[in-house]
C-alpha cells in the first residue's frame, strides 16, 4: 500500500467546533454502521447465557438441531472477531480526527476529556452488562493518543505487524490446543471456568432468582473481567487502533489506494473466509470428533483478514459509484454510540432485567438470531428517521455536551 500521507477528506475541526453533518466522512460512517450491526450478532450469547458458557466457547445446551448448528456456524464464520476488530480500527481513526496532531494541546485536552467521559459511560454500561468495551476503549485510547501523529507507514508497519503476529500466534495456538494429548488437555481444562451442565444451570438460577439478582451477578462478572482479562487485551487493541489509523492516513479507508491492493486483500481475506467456513462446517456437523484435526479452529486465528475483506468490498462499492448499495449502513454508523448502548438496553431487558420477560438461559441460536435480526431492523429504521430531524444521535449529543462542557445544538438547522 502506498504509505504517503494524505489529507483527510474533511480536515479535523477546531477543538471547540462541534462536527457538522457536512463534516462527516461517508466511508467511516458506513464501515462503523457495518461494525455496530455485526457486533450484536456476536454479543447475543453473552446477554442470553452465563459467562461460564461463553468463556468455555460452548454452544448453548440443546443447540443440536440442524438449524441451531447453522446459526452457530454463521456466527462463528462470518461474525466472531471480525466486527469488533473493525470497530477497534475505526476507533483509532477517531482518536486522530478528534485530537488532531500531538502538538495541538487544545485538541489534545478535548480528546482527553472525551475519553474520560467515555470511561465513565463504560463503567455505567458495565454495571448492566459485563461485556462492555467502552471502558477498555477509553484507556486504550489514552495510550493511542501518543501515536496519533505517526506517519502512515509507521502505523501500518507497527500496528499491522503486531496484529499479524497475534494472528499467527492465535492460529498456531488454536491448532495446538486442538491436538493436545488427552492427559494434558484434562489438566488445562481443570483450571477453566466450570462449564458442566450443573454449573451452567446454577448460574442461570442466579440470574433469574428475582429482583435485581441478574444485575448483581452481572456486576460481579464485570468486575472480574475488568481486573483479570481486559487489561491484558491492550497489546491487541492498541495495535488494531494503530492499523486503523494507518489505513486512514494512507488513503485506504477513503478508497484511494491502488486497486490491486484492494483486490489482493479481498483475495487473501476471501480465501481465509472460504477455508474457515468449510472446515468449521465439517467440524460442527461431525459432532464430538473434529475431522479437520484442529484446522477449523486454526483458521479462525486470522479473523482480521476477513475484517479487511469486508471493509475492502464496501469501500470499492463506494469507489465505483455504487454508494446506494451501502447507504443503509451510514445512518447506523453516525449513531453508533447510541445504537451500541441501545442494543444493550434491549438485550438486558429481554434476558435478565427484572422488568423484562427473563429469557436468560432459554434461547437456542435460532431464537437468538431472531432477536438479533429484529434489533437490526429496528436500528436500520430508527437511525435515518432520527437523523432526518437531528444532526446526531441522542447519546452522541450527550457525550459531545459533556466533552465541550456546554450545550451544543442537536436540531438540524432550518433550510434556507
Amino acid at each position: 500500500m502506498a504509505a504517503a500521507e494524505i489529507q483527510p477528506s474533511v480536515a479535523p475541526q477546531p477543538a471547540l467546533a462541534p462536527v457538522r453533518p457536512v463534516d462527516r466522512i461517508y466511508n467511516l460512517d458506513m464501515l462503523r454502521g457495518w461494525a455496530i450491526l455485526g457486533i450484536l450478532a456476536v454479543n447475543a450469547i453473552s446477554f442470553a447465557w452465563p459467562f461460564q458458557l461463553t468463556m468455555a466457547e460452548l454452544p448453548p445446551p440443546g443447540s443440536d438441531t440442524r438449524a441451531d448448528l447453522i446459526g452457530l456456524w454463521v456466527t462463528d464464520v462470518f461474525f466472531a472477531d471480525k466486527f469488533r476488530t473493525l470497530f477497534t480500527m475505526l476507533f483509532g481513526v477517531s482518536i486522530f480526527l478528534v485530537g488532531g496532531e500531538r502538538f495541538d494541546e487544545q485538541r489534545g485536552r478535548l480528546l482527553t476529556r472525551r475519553l474520560l467521559w467515555l470511561g465513565l459511560f463504560g463503567i455505567l454500561h458495565g454495571l448492566i452488562w459485563y461485556g462492555d468495551i467502552l471502558l477498555h476503549y477509553a484507556y486504550s485510547g489514552l495510550l493511542m493518543m501518543l501515536m496519533r501523529s505517526w506517519k502512515p507507514k509507521r502505523l501500518l508497519w507497527v500496528g499491522g505487524g503486531i496484529t499479524l503476529l497475534w494472528g499467527i500466534v492465535a492460529t498456531a495456538g488454536y491448532w495446538a490446543m486442538a491436538n493436545l494429548p488427552p492427559e494434558i488437555e484434562a489438566q488445562m481444562m481443570a483450571g477453566q471456568p466450570p462449564s458442566d451442565p450443573a454449573a451452567i444451570a446454577a448460574a442461570i438460577e442466579l440470574y433469574k432468582a428475582g429482583g435485581f439478582s441478574g444485575i448483581l451477578e452481572n456486576i460481579k462478572v464485570w468486575a472480574t473481567f475488568q481486573l483479570m482479562i481486559s487489561p491484558f487485551l491492550l497489546p491487541i487493541t492498541v495495535p488494531l487502533m494503530m492499523l486503523g489509523l494507518g489505513l486512514f492516513k494512507s488513503g485506504y479507508l477513503h478508497g484511494k489506494a491502488p486497486l490491486w491492493i484492494y483486490l489482493a486483500v479481498i483475495a487473501v481475506g476471501g480465501a481465509n473466509l472460504a477455508v474457515f467456513g468449510l472446515w468449521r462446517w465439517q467440524d460442527l456437523m461431525a459432532g464430538e470428533a473434529d475431522p479437520t484435526g484442529g484446522l477449523a479452529a486454526a483458521a479462525s486465528g486470522m479473523a482480521f483478514l476477513i475484517t479487511l475483506f469486508y471493509a475492502s468490498i464496501l469501500i470499492l462499492l463506494v469507489r465505483f459509484g455504487l454508494r446506494p448499495l451501502t447507504a443503509w449502513l451510514a445512518p447506523v454508523g453516525r449513531m453508533a454510540f447510541t445504537n451500541y448502548l441501545t442494543q444493550t438496553l434491549i438485550m438486558v431487558t429481554l434476558y435478565y432485567a427484572p422488568w423484562g420477560p427473563m429469557w436468560f438461559g432459554q434461547h437456542d441460536p435460532v431464537q437468538m438470531w431472531t432477536v438479533v435480526v429484529a434489533i437490526w431492523a429496528a436500528q436500520l429504521i430508527w437511525s435515518p428517521l432520527w437523523l432526518s430531524r437531528f444532526s446526531m444521535g441522542p447519546l452522541e449529543w450527550l457525550w459531545r455536551c459533556l466533552t465541550y462542557g456546554r450545550m451544543v445544538p442537536i436540531s438540524k438547522p432550518a433550510a434556507a
